[in-house]
């Protein structure tokens, strides 16, 4: 219980708030669910998809929880029997609106269907490719929402299939806006926003061309923002089952800037990149090639040994004898030459602590100044 003269009460939980704070933000801050689909961290509310809506005592209409500001007094309830009924019903327009066949189909029986969807295969292209990571499915299983009696055009647009890294299958896609706010508010690249009015809107690209055509520069924060499979990676469409894959917490080596990214392996190859919401300096964005750029991890021609040219050709070798090797030819062209005959490149592809050793054993252990990194040029 709290004694501040800004408070408001959530299930009977009396909290305090700073002013300007929304009802979602208190919840949250005290770990207090309430569902959402569109709002999107770090971005404006919008309270478009009204899946956040409680009730407050003495209001006439359930009221937004993400947009609206707490204000002194409020009693709230976030699971009252209007705020469920109200959740459901927008579900099965949700549902009703799109190509979502996974919980429509197993709706009547979601842990049959569950199993069934386990024994499948990964590629089977009658299930969305977001099964088991689409934040639509679970709050339908959560309020057993399965369409209801709502029925509308499900293929108005056509899958955009021609972009290199994204597919953008406007069939499942729920007008959220969560793509448009991570495109334009977030990265700031304004690629994307909402088009046409009415029963034809949808998320256009300049005016309506394909992503490839368009500003776009396929950093991914939309596919990352996307809580459905409007969005999903080109190449992870269809691989692999969430269950199926094992989620590695690692740092980018594009370049120094060291953001956090969760490598989705199976069977030791990386089937995608995602950024680490949660962790600095990235927060979950990450360039095209932070997101796109790790087929060389897999490469057939990738070296995994080093090679030691011997009677003219390449051999390889152990890192020991590898190391050796190269101790002794810097030793005697140091005591040969001195230390400023030698030069040391270092690079942006390795981490800021490398780059500081490379620099450390250049000026202490080769007694040179001769050091350089790509970056500067």
């Amino acid at each position: 219980m709290t004694t501040n003269k800004n408070y408001i009460i959530i299930n009977g939980n009396k909290l305090s708030f700073e002013q300007g704070e929304t009802i979602l933000n208190v919840a949250r801050k005290n770990s207090i669910e309430i569902p959402t689909l569109c709002k999107l961290k770090g971005a404006s509310p919008t309270g478009t998809c009204r899946i956040c809506v409680v009730e407050a005592k003495g209001a006439k209409e359930l009221i937004t929880a993400c947009s609206t500001p707490a204000e002194n007094g409020m009693d709230i309830m976030t699971e009252s029997s209007n705020v469920v009924s109200s959740r459901k019903e927008t579900l099965n327009i949700l549902l009703a609106s799109g190509n979502h066949n996974c919980a429509i189909s197993g709706a009547k029986d979601w842990t049959r269907f569950q199993l069934k969807v386990c024994k499948e295969e990964d590629n089977n292209e009658e299930l969305c490719p977001s099964w088991g990571e689409c934040k639509l499915q679970d709050l339908c299983f959560r309020y057993q929402a399965t369409g209801g009696q709502y029925q509308q055009d499900r293929t108005k647009y056509p899958a955009e299939l021609a972009n290199p890294f994204i597919i953008r299958d406007f069939s499942r896609c729920i007008l959220c806006g969560r793509c448009v706010q991570a495109c334009n508010e977030i990265q700031v690249n304004e690629a994307i926003n909402f088009g046409y009015k009415g029963a034809d809107t949808k998320i256009v690209a300049a005016d309506d061309k394909p992503l490839k055509d368009s500003a776009c520069v396929f950093c991914g924060e939309c596919v990352q923002a996307c809580p459905v499979g409007a969005l999903v990676e080109k190449e992870a469409r269809y691989t692999a089952r969430p269950w199926k894959t094992e989620k590695v917490k690692t740092t980018c080596t594009y370049c120094g800037v060291g953001c956090q990214i969760f490598l989705h392996i199976r069977d030791n190859k990386i089937i995608k990149v995602t950024g680490n919401a949660e962790a600095a300096p990235n927060y979950g964005s990450l360039c095209v090639k932070g997101r796109f750029g790790f087929d060389f991890v897999n490469s057939s021609e990738r070296l995994v040994s080093p090679l030691i040219r011997k009677e003219g050709e390449l051999k390889e070798a152990t890192w020991a004898e590898a190391l050796n090797l190269i101790g002794n030819k810097l030793s005697k062209i140091k005591a040969d030459y001195g230390g400023d005959s030698i030069g040391v490149l270092t690079s942006a592809r390795i981490t800021n602590e490398e780059n500081y050793i490379a620099n450390k054993f250049t000026r202490a252990v080769l007694n040179t100044n001769n050091i350089d990194h790509c970056a500067r040029l």
